[in-house]
């Protein structure tokens, strides 16, 4: 499919705007995945293969909030690199047990799911910040622990909406320091589609042509994209996202 101009003019494109959507707000899989499956890639691997070309995103992020890094409470940074590895390779095992027909059914709920998620995140946000970090201070080592595995587990098998899932887990669990919140979220991203990605490697569901060239594309939209942030209004962008999102789900329930 890259022998096709327009194919790779839409890879291309889909990646380059799906990582300068990571990088202000999220939501690149809205993108990465509908492409990928336009150009006639089976879900399964345009599922693998988009992962796969946003890694880079997540762990350039990672890097710029090192200082900050704090892991929530209930939890040791030990403790969530385990939970964030395993979780994400249960997710990424479960991936290459769904045949194509099956996540075909599947990723347009998936979808609904990440864009509702994106959708009301600010709110949900808002009510947990607003709750005080008492909302977390009850919360077991147990119980702490049970969420970031949950959360990993999506993680590894779909991660549209991830960000908003961490970011909401974290502010139960009591964490009320936004760059520490978002640190953790892209070291948990990176780590859950780390090994995720090995394991898509293994099952030989990644596009590795495709998700290279895609890959140079997203690194370069996540530089521009966090260079944009700054003139575009966080609303306007946020609303762009939900209607795309809205949009290929729509299609995908069509499809």
């Amino acid at each position: 499919m890259l022998n096709d101009p327009f194919h790779l003019i839409l890879l291309l494109a889909a990646a380059f705007v799906a990582g300068a959507l990571n990088a202000v707000a999220g939501g690149g899989s809205f993108l990465t995945l509908p492409a990928l499956v336009f150009v006639g890639m089976p879900p399964v691997v345009a599922n693998a293969t988009g992962t796969v070309a946003l890694l880079p995103g997540y762990v350039s992020g990672a890097l710029g909030f090192r200082e900050d890094l704090e892991a929530p409470p209930g939890l040791t940074l030990r403790a969530l690199t385990v939970l964030s590895l395993v979780g994400g390779a249960i997710g990424a095992a479960l991936l290459l047990v769904t045949d194509d027909m099956t996540f075909s059914r599947i990723v347009p709920w998936l979808l609904l799911l990440a864009t509702v998620l994106f959708a009301v995140g600010p709110m949900l946000l808002r009510r947990l910040k607003g709750s005080g970090s008492g909302a977390g201070a009850g919360a077991s080592a147990g119980k702490s622990a049970a969420g970031m595995l949950a959360v990993s587990i999506y993680g590894g098998y779909f991660n549209g909406g991830l960000g908003i899932l961490l970011l909401a887990l974290f502010g139960l669990l009591g964490q009320t320091k936004l760059n520490a919140m978002n640190g953790m979220k892209n070291v948990v991203s990176a780590l859950l589609t780390a090994i995720a990605v090995a394991i898509y490697a293994w099952g030989g569901v990644v596009a590795w042509p495709q998700a290279l060239v895609m890959m140079v594309a997203a690194t370069a939209g996540g530089y521009f994209g966090a260079r944009l942030a700054r003139r575009i209004p966080a609303p306007m962008m946020r609303a762009g996202i939900v209607l795309t999102g809205l949009v290929m789900t729509v299609l995908f329930f069509l499809r």
